[in-house]
């Protein structure tokens, strides 16, 4: 009976080592991020399409997102960069269902998006971004 209840505790750490390795990553990314403030200069480099045209890319103001969120400042997040805060909030929900599916034993989740899918999110984001680099959106800029 010992021998079985190791086996067992053993595949369900091999199951869960993956979501739970990501999650100690992303917890470790996002703790380095609480600690080294990107709204000050000189901390992380500069986005390069910024930098060379003033134009704001889809992710600029990320970090910044998740050093607000980190300190509990969900508007400022929302402020920074609203695209990657709902992003965000989407892989929480997909890591929720990978780490419930491993947990239980029925393997991982399996995402087949289709070619609409893929077209409608890129589409989301060039609005996004478009949006964001005129007047009238001046409220996504970060």
């Amino acid at each position: 009976m010992k021998g079985w209840t190791r086996g067992r505790a053993g595949a369900a750490a091999r199951r869960l080592a993956a979501p739970l390795g990501v999650a100690a990553c992303l917890a470790a990314a996002a703790g380095y991020v609480a600690a080294v403030d990107p709204n000050r200069p000189g901390r992380y480099p500069a986005c390069p399409l910024l930098r060379c045209t003033g134009l704001y890319c889809p992710g600029c103001g990320g970090l910044r997102g998740v050093h607000a969120l980190a300190h509990g400042d969900l508007a400022g997040a929302l402020g920074a960069n609203a695209l990657a805060v709902a992003a965000y909030a989407a892989f929480a929900v997909f890591w929720c269902v990978w780490f419930t599916r491993a947990l239980r034993g029925r393997g991982g989740v399996s995402l087949s998006p289709r070619a609409r899918h893929w077209w409608g999110l890129g589409a989301l984001v060039v609005l996004f971004t478009v949006a964001r680099n005129l007047p009238v959106g001046a409220a996504l800029a970060p």
